[in-house]
């Protein structure tokens, strides 16, 4: 009988919990969270930024003028009876008459001077049926048909063609290179033909953080488009004196060599030309050669096919802190001279061991490299004040 009217007792005190519970619940849903609680939380970030809507506008307008750059060698393939191999017959195998039953032999079936040659040697004379050995990117900066892409997609080339967006296949002729920016530029000849181009952005008011998109030819697969921001401006990948890269996010692999980067304008911000890889493939950082280097470089090679820098002659090494401190200078600015060359217009014009370089006509020089590149900007012949 007591357990019974405990277990009643229990029962009681549980629904009167249960009520509480359930009033309070009805007093926070109805009159809402008092006063101090509320001021506990406070307001959370919010930027009035506009939305993004895409890429699809900056694509549609500049893909007519990104092309795919087929590579052609002049190579000689291995004959279909042949077995692809190449033997050193030694000295004195030449020196055997013609009529030579061994040099009759290996002249059939292959062997020194015979037909046949092993796979990816090329002809002494040069001859011999044109096949791909390299593809990468392009685009057109005039409606004349010039296009702009790397020196490394073409430099082992004899032939190239051209592949635009619409899959149309035409000629073109190598016009120059500059293996130093990695630049080169060819032509396409097509009469009563305005090609699609595009102009080059002003990279100075390029920020870190700005979208860009790359469209190019990776792999082979032709008119990819990526996008991603600008990570870095000014990097130093040591391929070169005039090493100035923009760093990009964008997904850049094999075959995206020569294609161009665009600001949202829908110009060309940079043009790809490397990848930091361990695997080959993307992993998120590229570099691409500045349009205010690349738009100087192609004008020279349209109009003269190769590129005339300017040379100081001079060894230099950047202005460190302890340097700058050691010399008497304010700032770590300029470039260190360890040593003039032999016969130079540097030492020709007095610069000695210890100078530092400050300023090219007037303008200060921010380290070495800057000073390698305004010197190279400098057409040979040039009275400039150092």
């Amino acid at each position: 009988m007591s357990a019974s009217n405990n277990n009643r007792g229990l029962s009681y005190k549980t629904v009167l919990k249960s009520t509480a519970v359930a009033g309070l619940a009805a007093v926070l849903l109805s009159s809402g969270l008092p006063a101090r609680i509320t001021g506990a939380f406070a307001e959370p970030v919010h930027l009035d930024a506009p939305q993004m809507t895409g890429f699809a506008n900056v694509v549609k307008a500049v893909s007519p003028a990104v092309v795919s750059v087929r590579v052609e060698s002049r190579v000689q393939p291995v004959s279909d009876e042949g077995n692809g191999f190449s033997f050193d017959f030694g000295p004195g195998f030449d020196q055997l008459p013609e009529n030579s039953p061994l040099k009759r032999f290996f002249k059939q079936f292959g062997g020194p001077n015979g037909e046949q040659q092993q796979k990816g040697e090329k002809k002494p004379d040069g001859k011999g049926p044109l096949r791909p050995v390299a593809q990468g990117s392009g685009f057109f900066i005039s409606e004349d048909g010039y296009i702009v892409t790397n020196n490394h997609v073409v430099s082992d080339g004899s032939a190239y063609v051209v592949v635009m967006n619409d899959g149309t296949e035409l000629p073109a002729k190598l016009v120059g290179t500059d293996p130093r920016t990695d630049l080169a530029v060819l032509k396409v000849e097509a009469k009563d033909r305005k090609f699609t181009y595009v102009k080059w952005a002003d990279d100075t008011k390029a920020n870190v953080g700005d979208w860009v998109v790359a469209v190019g030819n990776p792999f082979g697969l032709g008119g990819t488009v990526t996008a991603g921001i600008i990570s870095a401006m000014g990097r130093d990948i040591n391929s070169g004196p005039y090493d100035d890269f923009i760093q990009i996010d964008a997904a850049v692999n094999r075959g995206n060599s020569g294609g161009p980067t665009f600001n949202l304008s829908g110009e060309v911000v940079g043009i790809n030309t490397a990848i930091f890889s361990p695997s080959g493939g993307n992993v998120g950082i590229a570099f691409d050669i500045p349009a205010s280097t690349a738009e100087t470089v192609v004008a020279e090679l349209m109009k003269s096919g190769k590129i005339d820098r300017g040379w100081l002659g001079v060894q230099i090494q950047p202005v460190t802190k302890d340097i700058a401190e050691s010399l008497g200078l304010s700032d770590a600015q300029g470039a260190l001279v360890i040593q003039p060359q032999e016969d130079s217009p540097g030492l020709k014009a007095g610069i000695k061991k210890g100078d530092v370089v400050t300023a090219v006509n007037g303008e200060p020089v921010k380290d070495a490299r800057d000073l390698a590149k305004r010197i190279g900007a400098i057409r040979p012949g040039t009275k400039t004040e150092i």
